[in-house]
């Protein structure tokens, strides 16, 4: 069952319990007016159940709303509710009229809010803000700056597309196979204890030998410079120990049905023994590699992804498929299996179109991109994509010496204008939760990624309002009159002019 949205609230009728009145210049007051709630509401409505029975849905604002605030803060679910309750701004940006004491909901909520939002929808969810918050930016940017390069009298084709992947590493511990045997080894006495305790009364507890096995695993695990036939030596028994437990279960399942336990323990055992057959088989063959590697049993979608970089030669989480454009980022493809991110690079274009109505002057992307396909689509859209021609380069001769000097000129400069997908990248992992997606399934894992994107894209919109205020065009009008106030009034131009050191007077 869901209720329609409210309607936006007007800022003079939040009222406090203690007479006070609300910032209008506070930034999420700023920010739940630049946010298109009625918009985003139609996608919300539709991943509900249209039973009408239940309790009502909470407003699409306080679902994503809160997931906005958990993620431009940086705090755990429950820090998140008890920010909630303590703080008036934060209660007006989810919708509310009236300041609230009680937590508006439960800390367990979060993962509710996360499914009524998939990936998907939040993909769409950035689109509807970046197209409102575009032609604000450009609006307030021509007015100062002349028009860009790319709008060239002739030209159908407008705009950068900067495309590039990443990975988004889980929480998850690094993965060895010792220590995922000795982990599956766990899970599974664990199930064995639990199936025995709906055994009639007086049957015999089978053996595990888990002390025995706990102190294998220790003894490699401790140890330093372990070499490879110790090491093998450790996942044989290890396998040894976890093959016996599985027969254990087997057997037990004879007499009592699976059924007593509980979900996650009935996953777990699913988990285990799919991490059994593989291990065995990357045992048998000496090898490291299988399809579908399981490398987490409490997050078994994750898999190795090989980056190839000089910190991370290989990480674990989700690799994502991204793109920038005037500097707002979008999420246009987040899969769990490694994937080639240049077979995208055409879908990536074709989206570009459906935005804004027209190809982009120029694609700019790493080398990984430049294949024959990509670029015979590019060439039939007039499409300039950047990087060097395929094939040897040419000789440097008088007749192509200007030339060849143009060429490196415009490669560099097309290099250049691949830094920002790469800083958005770092500012989406340094800043935000990227570098560490804490969700444990594999839906909410998505969404949580697509919303680090949201929050970026509505902190660069915001930062475009706020530096608008300080224009070229602003500072003009300062500087012609003398003696207008700044700020609170406590910095003057005049002020300025007048007790300015004298010309040489710094550093001496």
């Amino acid at each position: 069952m869901y209720r329609h949205n409210q309607n936006q609230l007007e800022f003079e009728n939040f009222s406090l319990p203690f007479e006070g009145k609300l910032r209008s210049d506070n930034r999420w007051v700023k920010l739940a007016k630049l946010i298109p709630w009625d918009k985003i509401e139609r996608s919300y409505s539709a991943s509900l159940a249209g039973t009408g029975r239940g309790a009502p849905a909470m407003s699409v604002r306080v679902a994503l709303g809160a997931l906005i605030i958990k993620e431009r803060l940086g705090t755990s679910d429950e820090e998140t509710v008890e920010q909630i309750r303590e703080n008036p701004f934060l209660q007006y940006f989810l919708g509310l009229n009236v300041y609230e004491e009680e937590q508006l909901f439960h800390p367990t909520m979060f993962v509710h809010f996360r499914k009524r939002f998939p990936a998907g929808v939040l993909m769409q969810v950035n689109e509807i803000i970046a197209r409102e918050a575009m032609p604000a930016i450009e609006k307030e940017s021509k007015k100062d700056q002349k028009d860009d390069d790319n709008d060239k009298p002739g030209s159908s084709n407008k705009g950068k597309l900067i495309v590039d992947a990443t990975c988004a590493p889980e929480d998850i511990n690094y993965p060895t196979d010792i220590k995922l045997l000795n982990k599956a080894r766990e899970h599974s006495e664990q199930i064995i204890d639990e199936l025995h305790s709906h055994m009639p009364k007086g049957t015999k507890k089978p053996r595990t030998y888990r002390q025995k096995a706990r102190k294998a695993f220790l003894k490699i695990a401790k140890s330093k410079g372990v070499g490879k036939k110790k090491r093998r030596k450790g996942v044989r028994q290890q396998l040894g120990y976890l093959s016996r437990n599985l027969k254990t279960i087997a057997k037990q399942n004879q007499a009592v049905s699976l059924q007593c336990l509980s979900r996650r323990q009935y996953k777990s055992l699913l988990v285990i023994s799919e991490l059994y057959r593989q291990q065995k088989w990357m045992y048998a063959h000496d090898t490291h590699r299988i399809a579908d590697r399981i490398v987490s049993i409490n997050k078994p979608h994750v898999r190795p992804i090989k980056r190839g970089k000089a910190g991370a030669d290989t990480e674990f989480g989700a690799k994502i498929s991204a793109s920038v454009v005037d500097g707002f980022m979008f999420a246009d493809r987040i899969s769990w299996n490694n994937f080639n991110e240049s077979t995208d690079l055409i879908g990536q274009i074709t989206s570009y179109k459906k935005k804004f109505g027209h190809y982009p002057e120029s694609v700019h992307a790493d080398k990984i991109y430049r294949n024959r396909e990509n670029i015979k689509f590019c060439k039939a859209h007039g499409i300039r994509m950047s990087g060097p021609k395929l094939g040897r380069p040419p000789k440097l001769t008088e007749e192509n010496k200007l030339k060849m000097h143009k060429d490196r000129k415009q490669a560099r400069q097309d290099e250049l204008a691949r830094i920002p997908i790469e800083g958005r990248f770092g500012v989406a992992k340094r800043r935000y939760s990227l570098n560490r997606v804490m969700t444990k399934l594999s839906f909410t894992s998505k969404t949580s990624i697509a919303i680090t994107f949201i929050v970026m894209n509505l902190e660069k919109w915001l930062r475009a309002i706020f530096l608008s205020l300080f224009s070229g065009r602003f500072i003009a009008a300062i500087l012609e009159k003398p003696g207008v106030v700044i700020g609170s009034g406590l910095l003057r131009y005049d002020n300025l002019l007048k007790n300015r050191p004298p010309v040489g007077s710094f550093g001496t």
